[in-house]
């Protein structure tokens, strides 16, 4: 099922600001709370389908790749729904929103989803991914050699003392208003309900090693420079808890003829003024190969000519760019006496004066036609 958009979910315009944000998403999150939503399936998913537009739309790096890429931009279809997402992570947006701890969202509903322990989740990892332009223009799958830390095989757990598997520490404290409980991390076990029982010597302290593994990585056509990917459960692990993700940054290598723009690409043409003049038949390369193109007699300096299809796939699906040809007649800079001799014959020839049509383009009549 295709994700819906963010800006949908929380019923919102494009153009909303950073408060009319956290503002939906507060009322989202009311209405949606399990703990006023009892085993209603469809309330839960609404619940997590606004905490991940939120947790999107109010950072303001994530929201601005959003805007500009949609899903893809910021980790395809990956998010809550993709398995890497938890109740504990959601209530820990409750600070920024409701204006205090998750505890104080959570004593407003009466528990926070049924208590417990915390799930924690494992740091993320950053990668940088070097892709060409032929391999943004079709998408391509990369393997790339990752450390991380993992659980050490042998070690084991058990149940922590201090807080008996809960993760946390409750206290009944007396106010004007009656018994409210609050809950702080166990700081025994950080919230993971367990503490190592027996480990082995090439384990950390916390039972973890360094592992390095080939992880194989699907990039989408049409990715773009300083976008970010995301592999959910890639990063590095954490006792008791799920694995961070793995953030993959694409650097796009520049092409030595082409320029993208867009999904378009551009190549500059020169050519001679025999060429221009007379026309001929002239190789040009693409993305994929070279072709050649017919350059018809009398062809301006400034014409721009179309290999369609020939560009870059849209990363949302819609449709391929095309290559533009941006021909240049090249005046050479150096003439010998008899070069010089012929073409001062033909400077008052009516042929090479100058006489440009109403039908003649503006370059920038050509640029908006193709843009």
């Amino acid at each position: 099922m295709a994700k819906r958009d963010f800006y949908e979910v929380l019923g919102l315009s494009k153009g909303a600001t950073a408060e009319e944000i956290k503002k939906a998403y507060r009322k989202m999150a009311i209405k949606y709370h399990p703990d006023k939503n009892p085993d209603n399936k469809e309330a839960e998913d609404k619940f997590k389908e606004a905490a991940e537009a939120y947790e999107v739309l109010s950072n303001p790096e994530k929201k601005e790749r959003y805007d500009r890429f949609g899903h893809q931009g910021v980790g395809g279809n990956a998010g809550y729904g993709g398995g890497g997402m938890n109740m504990d992570d959601i209530f820990s947006q409750f600070g920024d929103v409701f204006g205090g701890g998750g505890g104080g969202f959570e004593s407003f509903f009466g528990g926070g989803g049924g208590g417990g322990r915390r799930m924690r989740k494992g740091t993320n990892l950053r990668v940088k991914l070097k892709v060409n332009l032929k391999e943004v223009a079709n998408g391509v799958e990369k393997k790339i050699k990752v450390k991380r830390h993992v659980v050490a095989d042998g070690v084991s757990f058990k149940t922590c003392n201090t807080c008996q598997g809960q993760g946390q520490i409750k206290k009944v404290v007396n106010t004007m208003l009656g018994q409210m409980v609050s809950a702080s991390t166990c700081p025994a076990c950080g919230g993971t309900g367990q503490i190592i029982d027996k480990k082995p010597d090439h384990a950390d302290a916390k039972g973890l090693m360094l592992k390095e593994e080939v992880i194989p990585i699907n990039i989408p056509a049409g990715v773009a420079d300083g976008m970010q990917l995301s592999l959910s459960g890639k990063g590095n692990e954490t006792p008791g808890g799920v694995a961070g993700d793995l953030l993959i940054v694409i650097e796009e290598i520049e092409h030595d003829l082409l320029q993208r723009d867009g999904n378009n690409v551009v190549y500059d043409l020169y050519v001679s003024f025999i060429d221009a003049a007379l026309g001929a038949h002239i190789e040009v390369p693409t993305i994929e190969s070279k072709v050649k193109i017919k350059l018809e007699p009398g062809t301006q300096s400034g014409k721009i000519l179309r290999l369609k299809g020939k560009g870059i796939k849209d990363l949302n699906g819609y449709g391929r760019g095309d290559e533009l040809i941006h021909v240049n007649v090249w005046t050479p800079r150096q003439l010998s006496k008899e070069e010089k001799d012929m073409l001062e014959s033909l400077r008052t020839s009516e042929n090479f004066i100058p006489d440009p049509s109403n039908s003649e383009k503006s370059f920038f009549d050509k640029m908006k036609e193709f843009f």
